[in-house]
């Protein structure tokens, strides 16, 4: 029997708003793995509709639930999408098409990210949203180190390639949203620091390092031509090492 070309990934945790859009855009792989964390919502029984496996459990490290999902893909080739996110038809025939052709690599996608309805196009860094990511690679050339509850790394084999058509990334409803998450995340991170015992950077040098992060998002990365939305990304990316650091500080000394 000849192995399948295409697994689709994704990971949710209580996503049933996002699900169901997402997984109808992956009928175009040959199977999809759904790697259910902690939910409590109807998740399940949308994923049902349209994955070939799921795999429900608990995970405190991204890193170990994502190496869970790629070692169930069956496929020559796997593709990393979250649920948040919407794979078109053009970059569907685009992978398909780079896929065949290819000899075993790894390809970068450009993501689009869209607050509510509105393409955002400048001012992210990889704290808060990615312009380009590497979400499509050979079966077994990533896996996961499982050391970070937030933006793990990963060790990688082969070349890297590029595809153009980007994948649309829903990534907040509304400013209120990106704070919620923005609040999620420096959670994630403060544990982080506390678990590689991290704490003697101290107050200034992240504070510091606050004020570079602000004006690399607003300046270079050209978050000022967003306007006010754009200015809300560059403080929240120049607040994130600060406001991680406090939190870590505070976890630990309450311990």
């Amino acid at each position: 029997m000849n192995q399948k070309l295409l697994s689709a990934l994704v990971i949710a945790h209580n996503e049933e708003h996002n699900l169901a859009d997402c997984l109808r855009a992956l009928k175009f792989a040959d199977e999809i793995i759904v790697v259910l964390d902690k939910c409590t919502d109807n998740s399940k029984q949308i994923s049902q509709s349209y994955a070939d496996k799921i795999i429900e459990g608990s995970w405190h490290i991204e890193g170990a639930r994502r190496n869970v999902g790629l070692l169930n893909c069956n496929s020559k080739w796997i593709l990393e999408i979250d649920a948040d996110e919407r794979v078109s038809k053009d970059l569907a025939d685009e992978i398909l098409t780079a896929i065949k052709l290819s000899k075993p690599c790894r390809f970068t996608v450009p993501i689009a990210n869209y607050v509510g309805q509105r393409h955002i196009k400048y001012g992210w860094l990889r704290t808060l949203g990615v312009v380009e990511r590497q979400t499509i690679h050979y079966n077994g050339y990533k896996k996961y180190h499982e050391d970070k509850q937030i933006h793990p790394t990963a060790d990688v084999l082969g070349e890297v390639n590029h595809l153009k058509n980007p994948i649309k990334h829903l990534v907040d409803k509304d400013i209120s949203d990106m704070l919620a998450r923005f609040n999620r995340y420096t959670n994630w991170r403060a544990n982080d620091i506390i678990a590689s015992d991290n704490l003697e950077k101290g107050f200034w040098p992240n504070f510091f390092s606050g004020i570079n992060r602000f004006f690399k998002s607003f300046i270079f990365k050209q978050g000022f031509r967003e306007g006010g939305i754009g200015f809300i990304i560059a403080l929240l990316c120049g607040l994130y090492p600060l406001i991680s650091f406090i939190k870590a500080k505070e976890k630990s000394e309450n311990n």
